[in-house]
């Protein structure tokens, strides 16, 4: 019985260490060509930033090497189990070119990546290829032994070098072999560990630092304090609204009604126009009523979702706007509501201040990502500095790891792009 447990591990470890090789093999063949290429093309880019080239070049390639320590993450953890983290600041898609290669040069996690690359290629090809050389290296010893020494040594007094071994004949090929099997029992158990170091030493390099989660942290627990003091403002403007509006109506009609129960008999004709005035009254508190539930949760974004929503919001524009939306499914309501409060607040900026003619927004999700971009063809200028309305919407959007990005050139036109990463049901 332990005979055949022995067996039965021995084969698990000979496949683990096989498939090690095999899988370092393949790693070494891509490592070399992919990091010498992407390390050329990302200095070429990087010193072409000052004559203008760069700054198309260089984002496409910094997503490129992005994308292959993407990968390189993806195989540590199926092959090895090992999670390498990372921790790229967002980037909307439709900011302008240098916007976007300021950012990401800024992006510590993109720096790390590029600086992967010489080591990925050195010392990450050493450690790639050892798995397959320590399994292959005495498999070369066996064919040796075997036979294959006659293709090396053709003539009397030709020697091949097999290690330290010497091989001039069939008896110095059987030592070969020999060699071979000593290597081989000393090492196939370590092949598994060397591929794992291979995929340590790229999370050395590439995975995000604990001062980087911590900062994460950070901006995570600030948006989560914005959230609660934008909810505790908007409990205190409800209340507020209520007590200066609806309520004070309220009371107004109530104490109208009593005046009104005392002249009914008395002056007919006065409490006629108390009840006229009364009723005027309940139309009011009843259009504040809705216009206050309209600003807690909108009932048309509640039953027909954040597209029908927008077009709503545009239609009570003063402007003609344009609304295009490509949605196949809904968010979750939290995500819906930032949205719609973020786009009303941006058109109702535009509409006070871009002096434009025109306003076009356009909803759609694409990469996982609820994308809103809001144009209009006013005077341009804007800024998500400290201090505007859009630095409120980009706390908004903040609370859900959104961005927010602002294009407003002198003269216009006025690009604001809102990104919220979800997915739809």
């Amino acid at each position: 019985m332990n005979t055949e447990k022995d067996t039965a591990a021995f084969r698990s470890q000979a496949r683990e260490a096989l498939l090690a090789a095999v899988q370092g093999l393949v790693l070494a063949v891509v490592v070399l060509p992919c990091g010498v290429a992407f390390l050329v093309l990302t200095l070429l880019s990087v010193a072409l930033i000052p004559l203008g080239i760069g700054l198309v070049t260089t984002p496409a390639i910094l997503t490129g090497v992005r994308a292959l320590a993407d990968a390189r993450r993806r195989l540590a953890a199926q092959w090895c189990g090992i999670h390498i983290p990372a921790a790229y600041r967002p980037l909307p898609e439709s900011a302008n070119p240098w916007t976007r290669t300021v950012a990401l040069l800024r992006d510590p996690q993109v720096r790390r990546d590029v600086l992967w690359l010489p080591v990925d290629m050195t010392a990450g090809f050493v450690t790639a290829l050892a798995p397959a050389v320590l399994v292959f290296f005495p498999l070369q010893g066996f064919l040796v032994g075997a036979g294959l020494w006659r293709a090396y040594v053709r003539e009397p007094g030709d020697v091949y070098w097999y290690g330290f071994v010497p091989v001039t004949g069939q008896a110095t090929a059987l030592g070969a072999a020999a060699f071979g099997a000593l290597v081989l029992a000393g090492t196939w158990r370590f092949t598994p560990r060397l591929l794992t170091a291979h995929f340590r030493l790229t999370r050395a390099v590439i995975g995000a630092s604990h001062a980087a989660l911590a900062e994460r942290v950070r901006v995570l627990t600030e948006t989560r304090r914005d959230a609660v003091d934008t909810s505790a403002a908007e409990l205190r403007r409800i209340e507020r609204d209520l007590h200066d509006g609806a309520q004070a109506r309220l009371v107004a009609m109530g104490m109208d009604l009593g005046t009104i129960e005392m002249l009914v008999e008395r002056d007919p004709a006065q409490a006629k126009r108390l009840l006229a005035q009364a009723r005027r009254n309940s139309a009011e508190a009843l259009a504040e009523l809705r216009d206050l539930v309209r600003g807690i949760h909108p009932p048309v974004l509640a039953e027909r979702g954040l597209g029908d929503a927008v077009r709503a919001l545009a239609l009570r524009l003063p402007l003609p706007t344009e609304v295009t939306v490509d949605l196949p499914g809904r968010a979750d309501a939290p995500v819906e509501s930032a949205a719609y409060f973020a786009v009303s607040e941006v058109l109702t900026n535009a509409v006070k201040h871009s002096g434009a003619d025109r306003i076009r927004v356009d909803v759609h999700h694409t990469d996982g990502r609820l994308r809103i971009i809001v144009t209009d063809d006013g005077r341009g200028g804007a800024a998500a500095g400290a201090g505007s309305g859009l630095a409120g919407i980009e706390r908004r959007l903040g609370t859900f790891d959104g961005v927010l990005a602002v294009s407003s050139p002198a003269g216009g036109p006025t690009m604001v792009t809102l990104e919220i990463p979800c997915a739809l049901s």
